[in-house]
């Protein structure tokens, strides 16, 4: 299994995520966790609430869409498991999202720029945590 090693379109597409969640703290105050805005989609708190959250989902599906239309380029997209393993993963993440009061979106980006202790900590559990997955996936089980 090879990485692809793309600096230029990494940091394009981090500033690009930096820069939507600063937009979204300067003009609605609120912080953009990937979780938390399919969450508030799906319950949400108020109708004001759900129409931001709507917007960004719709935003994040739409723009790789419309890039790839405008571009012509579609990166290749494979999917090293089974079903059974995406669903178990999904459901892997779900409970840490629960218990870790956030994803790595949340924690990653914008905690982490707020100086979030809790932040902080979480990040790091999630680098240790992708670098464990990584090797055993990659050295243990072969994948």
């Amino acid at each position: 299994m090879e990485t692809s090693f793309t600096p230029l379109m990494s940091l394009a597409g981090g500033a690009l995520i930096g820069l939507s969640a600063v937009l979204l703290m300067a003009t609605l105050g609120r912080i953009m966790g990937a979780t938390g805005v399919l969450t508030g989609v799906i319950v949400p708190y108020t109708r004001s609430d759900w129409s931001w959250r709507a917007a960004v989902l719709a935003g994040m599906i739409s723009a790789p869409v419309l890039a790839a239309l405008v571009t012509g380029f579609r990166p290749e997209i494979s999917v090293p498991g089974t079903p059974l393993m995406l669903v178990v993963g999904g459901l892997i993440v779900g409970v840490g999202v629960t218990f870790g009061a956030g994803c790595t979106s949340g924690h990653g980006v914008c905690g982490n720029a707020r100086l979030s202790p809790r932040s902080l900590v979480a990040t790091g559990v999630f680098m240790v945590a992708t670098a464990v997955t990584v090797f055993v996936i990659r050295h243990v089980v072969g994948g």
